[in-house]
C-alpha cells in the first residue's frame, strides 16, 4: 500500500485512533477534515410538522474550530499535515482521493442517519468510475467503549431498557479492547500525482496540495461565541486539552474518589468529569477514559465512584448502539415506543433531517410563546430560567439540569420534545446526536423507559440547590431574596418584593400559568 487517506470526522485526536493507525501502515499518508456546510446554518427538522432551527451554535463551533487546529498542530508535529476544506465530504473526500491516487480511504463510521448517508455519499462517489479512484474503502468503528462486535447480542437485537444491555454486558466476558498505540511519527504527504504518473502507475508526484485555512465564524455563518466570566470551565477544543482536563480530574483535582456523590453539582468545574466534549467530538476516545480509571484503581483506589464513571461510559454506548439498531425512528415525535402523546402541535410521523419528522396541525400561539421563553431562561421557574441561561451563555448545563428542564418543556408544558432536543443541538458544546436525542426522548416517555420520566422541578431545585446558590449565581435580579423563597419568587408577598427588589413582570418574569397551574 502506497498511498492512504484518512478522512477525520468525530475522532479528532492522534491517540487510540484506529482509522488513522491502519492508514499510517502506507509509505505516504494524506489526512483531511470536512467543514460540511449542512452542519451550520439555519435548516428544516423536516416532515410536514417541521421548524426551522440552527444546526451548530456558536460554541460549540468554536470548540470545533479548536479541535481542529489542535490536530493539525498534533500531524504536523509527526511529520505530517491535515488538508482543512469547507465543503461537502462526498465532494472533497474522493476528489483528494483522486488527486493522490490514494491505494486507501480510510475513517470511523457513526451510528446515526445523517452522518451514515454521508458515509453512504462518499463511499458511493469513490465507488464511481468517473472519479477516477481505485482505492480500498475501510469503515471502522471507534466512537463507543465497547466494540459491538464483543457485545454479547448483535446490535440489532440489544434490548430497549438501559439496565438489561447493561447487566448482559457486565455478566458477559466482552472486554474493552485496548487502545491503540499513538504514533510518533508518520508517513509523509504525498503531492498531487500527475496524469502520466497514474497511467504508468508510477506514482509521479506533481504539484503540492494546499492544506487549507480553518473556516471562519463569518465563512461558516455563526456569530462569534461570547466569553461569560460565569463558566464552569473554559471547554478549550482539541486532544491537549481534553488529556488535560482528564489529569486534572482524575489524578491533580484527585476527584474521581467522589465522583457518584458530587455529579448532581450545579456549581465549580470538578463536581463532574466534564470530558463530554473532548468525548463527543473524539477529542478523547471512552478506551482512553476506561484505562484511566482502570490505572486509578490500580494505584489510588477502587469504589462506587470509580464504577460509575464506567457505568456512565457505558449508558453512551447504550445510545449510540440504540441509534444504530432503530435508525430514524428515535429522531421521530412518537419516538422508538411509537407512542401517541396529545402534544399541543398535532400529531403524526414523517421525514425528517434527521431522516425521523413528523406530520401534525401545527404549534398553538401559546405554546409557541411558551416555548420561546423557555428557550430564553423567563419561564419565571427559577431552576429551569438558570439552568437554560447558564445554557445560552457558555454552551454547557449539567445533567441534572438537562433532565429537569427538558421535564418541563415536555411533561408539563407538552411541547414538542424534539424542539427542544433541536435547541440543545444547536447550543451544546458537548452536543452529540444519540445521546442528546436518545436523553430527551428518555425523558418526553417516548424513548426507553417505560417510566414516568416527569420530574418535580421544585422539589429537585430545593434539593439539589437548597441554598438557592446557583439560582442566584445565573438570576442576579433574585440576588436579595431570602434562599427559602428564591425558588418561588411568585410566593413573596407585596411588601416582600418591595423590599427585595423583585416585580414580577418587571424584574423577573411571571411563572408560566399553564405551569403554575398545575404545580403550585
Amino acid at each position: 500500500m502506497k498511498t492512504a487517506l484518512v478522512w477525520f470526522r468525530t475522532d479528532l485526536r492522534v491517540r487510540d485512533n484506529r482509522a488513522l493507525a491502519v492508514a499510517s501502515e502506507a509509505e505516504r499518508l494524506r489526512c483531511v477534515y470536512c467543514f460540511d456546510p449542512r452542519e451550520f446554518g439555519s435548516r428544516e427538522y423536516g416532515g410536514k410538522d417541521s421548524f426551522r432551527y440552527e444546526k451548530t451554535g456558536s460554541h460549540r463551533t468554536r470548540f470545533l474550530r479548536e479541535s481542529v487546529e489542535a490536530l493539525r498542530i498534533s500531524l504536523r508535529e509527526r511529520g505530517n499535515e491535515l488538508v482543512v476544506r469547507h465543503g461537502r465530504p462526498e465532494e472533497v473526500v474522493p476528489s483528494l482521493a483522486a488527486d493522490i491516487d490514494a491505494d486507501l480511504v480510510c475513517f470511523h463510521a457513526l451510528p446515526t442517519p445523517e452522518e451514515r448517508a454521508v458515509e453512504r455519499a462518499v463511499t458511493e462517489r469513490l465507488a464511481d468510475p468517473e472519479t477516477d479512484v481505485d482505492a480500498d474503502v475501510e469503515s471502522i468503528w471507534g466512537h463507543t467503549l465497547y466494540h459491538p462486535d464483543d457485545v454479547p447480542v448483535p446490535v440489532a437485537e440489544i434490548d430497549d431498557t438501559f439496565t438489561t444491555f447493561r447487566q448482559t454486558v457486565e455478566r458477559s466476558d466482552a472486554d474493552v479492547r485496548p487502545t491503540v498505540d499513538t504514533p510518533t511519527t508518520l508517513p509523509p504527504v504525498p503531492e498531487e500525482v500527475t496524469e502520466a504518473g497514474k497511467r504508468e502507475g508510477e506514482g509521479e508526484d506533481g504539484d503540492e496540495i494546499d492544506p487549507g485555512t480553518i473556516p471562519s465564524f463569518a465563512d461558516l455563518g455563526v456569530e462569534p461565541p461570547t466569553r461569560d466570566e460565569r463558566r464552569v470551565l473554559d471547554f478549550e477544543g482539541g486532544e491537549p486539552a481534553g488529556l488535560e482536563r482528564l489529569e486534572r480530574y482524575v489524578w491533580t483535582r484527585d476527584r474521581l474518589r467522589e465522583y457518584k456523590e458530587t455529579r448532581n453539582g450545579l456549581l465549580g468545574s470538578d463536581y463532574s468529569s466534564k470530558l463530554s466534549p473532548w468525548l463527543n467530538a473524539g477529542c478523547l476516545s471512552p478506551r482512553t477514559v476506561f484505562e484511566t480509571v482502570q490505572r486509578y484503581e490500580r494505584e489510588r483506589v477502587e469504589n462506587e465512584s470509580t464504577y460509575w464513571l464506567v457505568f456512565e461510559l457505558l449508558w453512551r454506548d447504550f445510545f449510540q448502539f440504540q441509534f444504530a439498531k432503530h435508525g430514524s425512528q428515535p429522531f421521530k415525535r412518537r419516538g422508538i415506543r411509537r407512542r401517541t402523546i396529545d402534544w399541543r402541535n398535532g400529531e403524526g410521523d414523517g421525514d425528517s433531517g434527521h431522516d425521523g419528522g413528523d406530520e401534525g396541525s401545527g404549534d398553538d400561539g401559546d405554546g409557541e410563546c411558551e416555548f420561546e421563553r423557555w428557550k430564553r431562561g423567563e419561564t419565571g421557574i427559577p431552576f429551569v430560567d438558570a439552568n437554560m441561561r447558564e445554557l445560552n451563555e457558555t454552551g454547557y448545563m449539567s445533567n441534572r439540569g438537562r433532565q429537569n428542564v427538558a421535564s418541563v418543556l415536555a411533561n408539563d408544558l407538552r411541547i414538542d420534545w424534539r424542539k427542544g432536543a433541536a435547541y440543545f443541538e444547536t447550543k451544546l458544546v458537548d452536543y452529540d446526536p444519540a445521546s442528546n436525542y436518545g436523553n430527551w426522548a428518555y425523558v418526553a416517555g417516548v424513548g426507553n423507559d417505560s417510566r414516568n420520566r416527569s420530574f418535580d422541578v421544585l422539589w429537585q431545585a430545593e434539593h439539589y440547590d437548597p441554598d438557592a446558590a446557583y439560582v442566584k449565581y445565573w438570576l442576579p435580579e433574585l440576588r436579595d431574596v431570602p434562599d427559602e423563597k428564591a425558588h418561588e419568587p411568585w410566593r413573596l408577598t407585596a411588601e416582600e418584593r418591595d423590599r427585595y427588589g423583585v416585580t414580577l413582570g418587571e424584574e423577573y418574569p411571571e411563572p408560566l400559568a399553564r405551569w403554575l397551574a398545575s404545580n403550585d
